[in-house]
Order: C-alpha cells, then sequence, then structure tokens
C-alpha cells in the first residue's frame, strides 16, 4: 500500500469527483455510519424519500450522530421529515446540514451550528456522493444509464467486495493496460485495442475472445468492450458479442491507499422479452458472476503486488503515462485542469497487436472492428 503522496499525483489526499458510497437498497430511515474519504459520515433517508449525507460528528460535542442505537432519541425514531437529531442532547440538523433545533435552549442557535452537508446523486441503484477537497458544486453529472428504465434489461444486484488494501491508482491504470489481457484473462487473441482521453473521461475500446467470461473449451466469439471512467471512481463497460450487457464497477477511497469496491451487470434478457421472465433473470445472475470472476483476477492482482510508483514500460503495454497525467486533474485544484488534460486529450492506438483491423481516415479502433466483422 502506498500514499497519494508516494504516487505524487497532486495536492490532495483524496481526489474529486462522484464517488459510489452505498447501495441504495441499504440506505433507510435508520441512519448508517460510514466511512470514506479519511472521514466518519452519516448517512440516511428522509421521510421524502431524499438520501442525505453529512459529516458525522455534532458540533456541540463531537458525538457521531449516526452510531448510538440505545439513547431514547435513538429509539423514538432520529430522523425527523429530512432532518436528524443528535442521540446526546437532541439537537437537530436538516439535509442541509444546519442545525434548525436545540430543544432546551432559548438563545439563538449558533451559526457555527452546522454539519457539512455532501452533494448527493441517486441512480442506477446507487448512492453517489461528490467529494471535493476545495468545496466546489459538481463540475459534471453522476453517470446514467437509459438501459436502466429501458424494458427487456435486468437490473443488476450490487457485488459488494469491500475494501482492498491498494491506491486507486492501480486500479485506474488497468483502463489502458492492455498487455495483462492474455496472461491474466485470457483474452487471445486481441483484435484491438485504443484508449481515448476527453475531459473527466479515459476511454477504452477492445476486442477478442476472453475465456474467462466466456467459458471454457470450444471457439471464443468476438467480445467486444466499450469502458468508460466517469470520473476517478465509477466504470462503466458496454459488452456485446455474447450477449449484450453494461459492467458497473465504483472503487471509492475509505483512507489513503484503501479502497470499497462494488461490481454489479446489467443485462439484456436473452429472450428478448420486454418484461424479464425468472429464466432471463436466472441467466442475468450467471453472466454478472461470470463477469465477477474475471474481475476477480484483476482484484486478485491489486491486493498482492507491491506499488507501481515509477512503472518499466515496453511497446504494447498501452499509454500508461498518459493516463497518470489525466488521472492527476483530480488531485489538484480545478483551475490547473487543462494542465493535465490537454497534452493527453484524443485517441491512442497500440498498434502493435497482430491481426488488428486497418483504421479508415477519422475511425476508430472500435469502428473498424465493427466493419471488418459486419457490425
Amino acid at each position: 500500500m502506498a500514499t497519494t503522496k508516494e504516487y505524487d499525483l497532486g495536492e490532495f489526499t483524496f481526489p474529486r469527483g462522484w464517488f459510489m458510497v452505498a447501495d441504495s437498497a441499504t440506505v433507510t430511515r435508520e441512519p448508517r455510519s460510514i466511512h470514506f474519504f479519511g472521514q466518519d459520515l452519516a448517512l440516511y433517508r428522509g421521510e421524502s424519500g431524499r438520501a442525505v449525507l453529512l459529516d458525522a460528528y455534532c458540533p456541540h460535542m463531537r458525538t457521531n450522530i449516526a452510531c448510538e442505537t440505545t439513547s431514547f432519541t435513538a429509539l423514538d425514531g432520529r430522523v425527523e421529515g429530512d432532518c436528524i437529531r443528535c442521540p446526546y442532547h437532541g439537537w437537530r440538523f436538516g439535509p442541509d446540514g444546519k442545525c434548525n433545533e436545540i430543544p432546551y435552549s432559548t438563545q439563538p442557535i449558533p451559526r457555527a451550528a452546522k454539519l457539512r452537508a455532501w452533494p448527493v446523486a441517486e441512480a442506477l441503484g446507487a448512492v453517489f456522493a461528490w467529494h471535493d477537497a476545495e468545496g466546489g458544486e459538481p463540475e459534471w453529472e453522476a453517470p446514467t444509464l437509459p438501459e436502466w428504465d429501458e424494458a427487456g434489461w435486468v437490473r443488476w444486484v450490487y457485488d459488494d467486495l469491500g475494501t482492498l488494501n491498494t491506491h486507486p491508482q492501480e486500479i485506474v491504470d488497468n483502463i489502458v493496460d492492455c498487455s495483462h489481457l492474455g496472461p491474466l484473462h485470457g483474452q487471445k487473441p486481441i483484435l484491438f485495442f485504443e484508449n481515448e482521453f476527453r475531459g473527466h473521461l479515459a476511454i477504452q475500446r477492445q476486442g477478442g475472445s476472453h475465456r474467462t467470461l466466456i467459458g471454457p473449451g470450444g471457439k471464443y466469439p468476438l467480445l467486444v468492450t466499450d469502458t468508460t471512467y466517469h470520473g476517478p471512481g465509477i466504470l462503466v463497460a458496454k459488452l456485446t458479442g455474447m450477449q449484450d450487457a453494461i459492467m458497473f464497477i465504483a472503487h471509492t477511497p475509505t483512507d489513503d491507499g484503501v479502497v470499497h469496491v462494488w461490481h454489479a451487470a446489467l443485462v439484456k434478457a436473452p429472450s428478448g422479452a420486454a418484461q424479464p421472465t425468472e429464466q432471463d433473470v436466472a441467466a442475468a445472475r450467471a453472466y454478472q458472476a461470470a463477469m465477477l470472476t474475471a474481475f476477480s483476477q484483476d482484484f486478485g492482482i491489486w491486493g498482492n503486488k507491491k506499488p507501481c510508483l515509477h512503472g518499466m514500460y515496453v511497446s504494447g503495454d498501452g499509454p500508461f503515462q498518459k493516463e497518470r497525467q489525466w488521472y492527476r486533474q483530480f488531485y489538484n485544484p480545478r483551475v490547473d485542469r487543462e494542465k493535465y488534460v490537454k497534452p493527453v486529450e484524443g485517441i491512442h492506438r497500440v498498434v502493435d497487436i497482430p491481426g488488428a483491423p486497418e483504421c479508415r481516415p477519422g475511425e476508430t479502433l472500435g469502428q473498424a472492428a465493427a466493419r471488418v466483422n459486419g457490425g
């Protein structure tokens, strides 16, 4: 495990962006104490259905407002409307973090009586929080998928993989790592591979057989993936070739050099029915499990390696230096963002892959592969 400072990423310990902090199904009117970005936080759902995320410690006497369960405040219900009461002395805080009632005091509520309220978005069955060391408003929207609400798709159930003792830099490196696909995932041959960096997006387009995902024996059909990091911590990959599916991976820093990881897959109903059948759901769960097996191969590597502070990269590895430059934008003041993004923006192809399709002018490798394969 190494720290952000050891990777020389920038001013901030934790990156700026949207991050998953909970499976929506686990967020109720019973407050939860969670820990991310080196801080204890309180997460709950108000009576309106709104998810609220606040700093955990009451400014009065530094009590964690989400932990205690035996007080009469907790037994009677700490959440009132969209507000929450501290279980120690009953101070009440609104979803904006401001104290709006001290039940035993007649003096005006101190202006400093407030908790930080975190920007929250809820989509794809998850609660996302915006983290920004500078305290700025979100620079982009939390990711959504039209397929989530379309007929004929089986929604995912999250695989909560817990914490991993690795810096997120090691995980994000995977978006450009062409050369690991064969040895780790059995993806051979690799027919095409390219990356694109555009603002807060890091994109990977690649195709080839995938023995881990497809299964042992027989002929492996071409699997084409179009994968995007939406900022530093949320990955969405669209897969075609075997069946249409969308993989989701989120990693969120808990402490410097430690992340919490979730995995999921949205799968198009194999039957083609607008309303997925029980068989469709079972097939989708099995496909998600196969994806998790493939992802677990990466997970096993990350948890058992030394930090790669300075890699010994060679031709065919992928544009690691460009990816690491792109990633630095999230660890530095937003005013300096263009300094990190502009030099690496554009498409970067790994050109020495045997059998890669020849591109026409202005064509991506993914487009060339689709054309060659009749897509």
